[in-house]
């Protein structure tokens, strides 16, 4: 199974929230080019990567299922 990240609701939380995406990287323990491959779906989020984005943004359950368990 490919999990499917929707992309564009996961940086809109990140410009909602006002996090730099260099301090968000290093947050999640990658670097800023890491995550832009990321955000631009080139390469998967790793469960780490998910928990600690969901903790950094204060993402609920519902929006973290949203953005990266969606079909």
């Amino acid at each position: 199974m490919t999990l499917m990240t929707n992309s564009e609701l996961l940086k809109s939380k990140i410009t909602e929230c006002g996090i730099p995406i260099t301090f968000l990287a290093d947050k999640i323990g990658i670097t800023r080019e890491g995550l832009y491959n990321k955000l631009n779906g080139k390469t998967e989020f790793k469960a780490s990567e998910i928990a600690a984005l969901t903790k950094v943004l204060n993402l609920s359950n519902a929006e973290r299922n949203k953005i990266f368990f969606a079909n």
